[in-house]
């Protein structure tokens, strides 16, 4: 296959076929908005304190027995502690009023020796209220969003290779049914661990649905719908489920059938089955000719246009590659060895950010369902734009320059005062808008540097990479709780850094799809 898009050049740009394929594969992204951040909600920490045991105390003693702590400026009731129940309750019998008789600032405290008593104002139950992931054990909640991270690290290293064996539509079916089930049983989990082991799934899962399914809409549709879908279609679908998901919290407060009802969501893609097509692409590299040619000719037909009599000849089969291909054959090219090791960085760098942001929407004042909504929907002109950018520029400039964007305000944020919370908040929204851009051309950016044999296995190890960062993002934003301007200085130094190894990466604005033979692999050196 000399030139994949110069064979299918008589199916044009757009048409009905390219249209329904670009639709019903948007919609799978839909599928991972919804199942991508639901720990924002199942995860949060509703207001608590400790809970006291019914033991005949006076009702100044069961308001005072609570102490006071100084947050942010204010004055609140304390969340991990009490002053000790015998001293009080002694206290108490002996007639002894609080603050008149007895300074409370004598009294020892202890810790919530009987549980906590948890708001129920915003949530009825999550992991938080069921499992007291609060106090000594608030560090199993950014910790479960990491399994979450982790279990994306192994579906990228999986995925790619099932992908390229068994083919891209084969990978995102089974995916989407993983997902599916995953949930569900997350859904049943018994226990801390037990969620922990199943968010592993859900991620595999769900970065093998967005990776095989943004190949096989690069691969499938034409080199100008190809541009939409990577960025529009498939970031802008995302972004329907995400702003999706806390309207759906909104109304479902209870995180066991939250996610119960999010599982069921999967189960509506069955009927795409016969309708979305398997990459042409894929099955030229395997020799396939048959079938990639009569996917073609279907395409010819719902776009009524007349297809030659040959269009693949059977001789461009001979350099076909007749085996798959791994991660060693990303490193045996010095130039795409380079080309992957740059790719790292970036793709770390901006997952870092981007869902150190997202994360962080239930730490800001306000409605959590609301910011959660405004979080995604700022992504909204991000994916606009960078649809409209990355039809006229090149991809270098555009992803420094958003990545200089973002890093840069979340580093003015430790400058603003107090008293201005809504200036650094407008800031955070910023940072989140060139992260968002920065995500959307990353991916795109990626594709079109692999050639096809190695596409799928490039954009899985650079996602794999990634996840050593979207790991760690819910660390970073942890560390708020020490210092809150320490997460934007650490996230905004990292994307600064990252805007500088970009600029070593080629073009590939309005440049053909590297196609699928080794020898064009070994050629992208003399190329690049």
């Amino acid at each position: 296959m000399n030139n994949y898009d110069e064979d299918t050049a008589f199916l044009g740009q757009s048409g009905p076929y390219f249209w329904t394929t670009f639709f019903l594969l948007n919609t799978v992204f839909v599928s991972t908005g919804f199942n991508g951040l639901y720990i924002v909600f199942v995860g949060a920490a509703p207001k608590h304190r400790c809970l006291v045991p019914d033991v005949n105390l006076t009702e100044e003693w069961t308001e005072a027995i609570i102490p006071l702590a100084v947050v942010d400026g204010e004055e609140v009731r304390a969340q991990c502690s009490r002053y000790r129940l015998d001293v009080v309750r002694n206290l108490s019998a002996a007639g002894y009023v609080p603050r008149r008789d007895v300074n409370l600032t004598d009294l020892e405290q202890e810790k919530c020796l009987d549980g906590w008593l948890y708001s129920k104002d915003v949530y009825r139950s999550n992991i938080v209220t069921e499992w007291d992931l609060v106090c000594g054990d608030e560090w199993k909640v950014p910790f479960a969003s990491s399994t979450l991270f982790v279990g994306y690290l192994f579906g990228s290293l999986i995925s790619g290779h099932l992908s390229d064996r068994y083919g891209r539509k084969k990978v995102v079916f089974v995916s989407l049914a993983a997902q599916c089930l995953s949930v569900l049983l997350q859904s049943f989990s018994h226990s801390w661990r037990m969620f922990c082991i199943m968010f592993l799934f859900v991620g595999a899962s769900q970065i093998s649905i967005y990776i095989s399914a943004f190949v096989l809409g690069t691969e499938v549709l034409s080199k100008t719908m190809r541009v939409l879908f990577t960025t529009l279609g498939a970031f802008l679908f995302y972004c329907i489920g995400y702003m999706t998901l806390p309207w759906i919290a909104y109304g479902i407060r209870e995180w066991r059938t939250l996610l119960a009802v999010l599982s069921m969501t999967s189960v509506v893609y069955i009927p795409l089955w016969w309708f979305i097509p398997e990459s042409p692409r894929w099955l030229l590299t395997q020799g396939r000719l048959e079938e990639a040619e009569a996917i073609v000719r279907e395409a010819a037909r719902k776009n009524k246009v007349v297809a030659p009599p040959v269009i693949f000849k059977e001789s461009e089969l001979g350099i076909l590659p007749s085996r798959t291909y791994s991660m060693l054959d990303v490193l045996r090219s010095k130039n795409i060895r380079c080309i992957t090791l740059m790719c790292l960085v970036l793709w770390m760098a901006i997952n870092v950010g981007y869902f150190g942001l997202s994360l962080n929407t239930s730490n800001l004042s306000g409605d959590p369902f609301m910011n959660c909504f405004l979080s995604a929907a700022s992504e909204v002109p991000a994916y606009i734009v960078s649809t409209w950018l990355l039809r006229r520029c090149p991809r270098k400039a555009l992803l420094s320059s958003f990545l200089v964007i973002g890093g840069g305000v979340l580093l003015l944020i430790q400058f603003i005062p107090n008293t201005l919370q809504y200036v650094a908040l407008a800031l955070e929204m910023t940072g989140k808008f060139g992260f968002t851009m920065a995500f959307s051309i990353v991916y795109i950016y990626t594709a079109e540097l692999y050639p096809t044999v190695l596409r799928n296995v490039g954009m899985g190890m650079c996602s794999s990479a990634a996840r050593i960062g979207s790991i760690t993002a819910p660390y970073v934003i942890y560390l708020g709780t020490y210092n809150k301007v320490l997460p934007y200085i650490l996230m905004g130094s990292l994307t600064i850094a990252s805007s500088v190894v970009n600029f070593f990466l080629p073009e590939t604005l309005n440049k053909d799809l590297p196609e699928t033979s080794m020898f064009h692999v070994l050629k992208l050196h003399s190329l690049y």
